[in-house]
């Protein structure tokens, strides 16, 4: 082989390999009633995936909607599937890096994609994106996406009172709960902060802090560990 050939084949090689050789593409569907999405991650190992990737979401007439980026796309395979290069591999909704969702109540999906484990305890982060109705797009949302980055894993939403619910944790002991309401047009107003200390053996001492008419109250009170476990 012509040794100048040789170089030319390899160099061509190196710059097309990572494409060619090094992304995944994964389906969700049932994740929402109203998208699907295909997913491309640039390299998996073993049984999960974790780089860059892109997410390309479909409307049910299968029209491109919007493409989103993510520098650390992050999903786990399930038991007995493998990884495919060429072949479009299945995610059960458990499995996926997306989460659908109303996040700020005003009655279309919003979605929050997997972007690493920068949460709290290295816990799930995410990018969130609320749909606009002017826009007709997914726009990022910076609020909700330090929500959704900041705390234990993904937060909860209370579609009947309009909240948004946070959760976290420190050391062995201490555990945190907040909430907010989601106010139109205006972002969120923290309402409520509540804290169970376990870190005095057989008691739980709970602090709520809440926040009613502009002003702020505190209450405190000890559970026997026992008595408190069975209440929550």
């Amino acid at each position: 082989m012509n040794i100048l050939n040789y170089y030319k084949s390899l160099s061509a090689f190196i710059l097309l390999g990572p494409l060619c050789f090094g992304q995944y593409q994964f389906e969700v569907k049932d994740a929402s009633k109203n998208y699907d999405a295909i997913i491309t991650i640039n390299n998996c190992f073993d049984d999960q995936c974790m780089d860059k990737g892109t997410v390309e979401l479909f409307d049910n007439k299968n029209s491109k909607v919007q493409t989103f980026t993510s520098d650390n796309l992050v999903l786990y395979l399930g038991k007995g599937q493998r990884l495919e290069r060429g072949k479009i591999i299945p995610l059960a909704k458990e499995q996926s890096p997306l989460i659908f969702g109303d996040f700020n109540f005003d009655g279309t999906d919003d979605l929050a994609i997997r972007n690493g484990n920068m949460g709290n305890y290295s816990s799930a982060s995410y990018d969130v994106y609320v749909f606009n109705s002017t826009r007709m797009s997914f726009v990022k949302s910076k609020e909700l996406t330090e929500l959704g980055s900041d705390n234990f894993d993904f937060f909860e939403t209370d579609p009947v009172r309009k909240r948004l619910i946070a959760f976290g944790k420190s050391g062995c002991c201490n555990f945190f709960t907040t909430e907010y309401e989601v106010i139109p047009n205006k972002g969120l107003d923290k309402v409520l902060e509540k804290q169970e200390d376990e870190s005095e053996d057989g008691y739980v001492k709970v602090i709520i802090k809440e926040k009613k008419n502009n002003k702020w109250t505190t209450r405190t009170k000890v559970y026997p560990s026992d008595q408190y476990n069975r209440e929550k």
